[in-house]
């Protein structure tokens, strides 16, 4: 008994992958992956146009921020100057 289970078994994965064979290998079937494969493509231009867009915006915010930074330095600089200065000032008297 138990062997004609496993022949049985064997018997119906071979009919199921042969019938899965010839619905994978149809036209229909072709068109469906035409189809998949477009739209991924399509998927693939749209998020590489939000990649790029997101690269620009992040060069913008780096570059403003090295302006802010450069702006702070020379503003402290000045501040320091002016401190060393009134230092000065403050010790002849």
């Amino acid at each position: 008994m138990h062997k004609y289970t496993k022949l049985a078994c064997f018997v119906g994965g071979t009919l199921f992958g042969s019938v899965g064979i010839k619905l994978l290998t149809s036209k229909d079937a072709k068109k469906v992956y035409t189809h998949v494969t477009a739209a991924g493509l399509r998927m693939k231009d749209s998020v590489m146009e939000t990649v790029n867009t997101v690269q620009e915006n992040a060069g913008d915010i780096l570059a403003s921020a090295k302006d802010l930074n450069e702006e702070r330095a020379a503003k402290e600089a000045a501040e320091n100057e002016a401190a060393q200065v009134c230092d000065c000032n403050c010790e002849e008297e």
